[in-house]
């Protein structure tokens, strides 16, 4: 762990003593290397934790998170370079330095083995996240944006740091192994204890977000440059799943009170957000709530607390954060040659840009979970128990799946055929970068559909 972590913060320095021309390309090759030496962490015979230390470890829960994180670092520095093309060599230096402080904040929390300790992690990933939507952020709502990430975030947060708080004064410790050997069958019923179940539930669930918890996510996803959609659809969304199901394995199994309220509100969140997706006239916006809908299946699958639903909610995960992130690094392609991410204004770019059709193609077939891909095995696992749980879920998880690919069918439609504007006759062509970002995103989706199990948890 400390040699992925020891790198990441000499790299602080370099960007600040490294040459203006050299900037990006010391950066990329220092990041692409830390990312190919975190597939170390694919060790399908780790079933117990590999500590580094006493505070930090890994195993196959986090092990592809923290590769995830570290793999999409510099495709969000590769993303980011034509928006920054004009800016000083100062904002260009600060812009790489937040997105190593971000990651070295992620691998924090996906790593350790303190409860405080991941919440400290946990709430340091805001500022970064905070700093890239309100500073690069190109629209003059980004403040109002920055805002509702803000507040939403703390608002959870506050009485999760108070129940984590209290939870160390009655057991002694906040560690996961030692809280796992302790006895909660005496206070599963008690006040105490359905309390610290709604603080935990309702901090990790507007991370994610819940539907109803929902609404700062859209906000952050427009107003966020690239790099801040990538982050945030990728992997900051994935904490808060990462969250339950790492606490969850401390605490007694979740009384009905609790459980089905959430359970309801995630299953309708499946649903509606799939109807709000065909209102959405925002190319990413429409992502955006897309993501919401694909959260609410895992949050569905925590809940059921069973071996299955988690395998199949780590998969899902892993597989929407590759894709969400890909589909953002298309609709930023149109973005940066119409100036608009209206979906009427941006049609039959598959006339003027084919191989980018290609891959809006590829990247619209696994967002709606198409087999053999992965999406496909994390969300048929997540039903599959989901139906175990209770029949009834079938038909909304089904309506769910149907909307999903309606919505989807209709955003690959609306950008890549129909009537060609007569402002877009010619657009700039694709470069190089563009294609290497999709295809860096497409690659391990591919790979990962010959071994799943890497990203099963199990």
């Amino acid at each position: 762990m400390l040699k992925m972590i020891v790198p990441m913060i000499l790299l602080l320095p370099t960007i600040s003593l490294c040459k203006p021309k050299q900037l990006w390309a010391t950066t990329l090759a220092h990041t692409f290397w830390i990312s190919l030496l975190s597939l170390q962490w694919f060790k399908p015979s780790m079933e117990l934790m590999t500590f580094s230390n006493c505070y930090l470890a890994v195993d196959q829960m986090s092990a592809p998170f923290l590769i995830l994180s570290c793999w999409l670092t510099p495709m969000m520095i590769m993303a980011t370079q034509n928006n920054l093309a004009t800016e000083p060599t100062l904002q260009k230096q600060a812009f790489a330095s937040i997105t190593i402080l971000l990651q070295i904040s992620l691998i924090m929390a996906f790593s350790s083995t303190e409860l405080i300790m991941f919440f400290i992690a946990f709430e340091s990933t805001l500022l970064p996240t905070l700093v890239i939507i309100t500073r690069w952020g190109g629209q003059m709502q980004r403040l109002n944006a920055g805002t509702y990430f803000l507040f939403y975030t703390l608002v959870g947060s506050l009485p999760l740091l108070v129940a984590l708080l209290v939870s160390e004064t009655n057991s002694g410790t906040l560690s996961i192994q030692m809280l796992q050997l302790s006895d909660c069958s005496s206070t599963v019923n008690s006040l105490a204890y359905t309390l610290w179940w709604l603080t935990l539930l309702i901090a990790f669930m507007i991370k994610m977000p819940l539907y109803g918890l929902h609404l700062w996510l859209p906000k952050a996803h427009v107003e966020a440059p690239i790099a801040g959609s990538m982050i945030l659809a990728a992997v900051l969304l994935k904490l808060g799943g990462y969250g339950i199901m790492r606490m969850a394995t401390t605490l007694a199994p979740l009384s009905n009170l609790l459980s089905y309220p959430f359970m309801i509100l995630a299953l309708w969140g499946v649903i509606m957000a799939g109807f709000v997706c065909l209102r959405q006239t925002d190319l990413k916006s429409l992502i955006a709530y897309s993501s919401v809908s694909h959260m609410g299946l895992v949050i569905a699958a925590t809940l059921t607390r069973t071996e299955w639903a988690c395998t199949g909610a780590i998969t899902l995960m892993i597989a929407h954060g590759l894709t969400s992130s890909m589909l953002f690094c298309l609709a930023n392609t149109n973005y940066e040659r119409t100036n608009s991410r209206t979906l009427l204004l941006a049609r039959n770019m598959q006339l003027l840009l084919p191989l980018m059709g290609l891959w809006w193609f590829s990247a619209s077939l696994t967002n709606m979970a198409l087999p053999p891909t992965i999406n496909l095995m994390g969300e048929l696992t997540i039903i599959v128990s989901l139906f175990n749980w209770s029949d009834t879920t079938i038909m909304m998880t089904g309506l769910g799946t149907l909307m999903t690919a309606i919505y989807t069918l209709y955003m690959l439609i609306t950008t890549q055929w129909g009537n060609t504007p007569s402002y877009t006759k010619t657009v700039a062509p694709t470069q190089t970068r563009e294609h290497l970002l999709i295809t860096l995103h497409i690659l391990p989706m591919v790979l990962l559909m010959m071994k799943p199990e890497l990203i099963q948890g199990t």
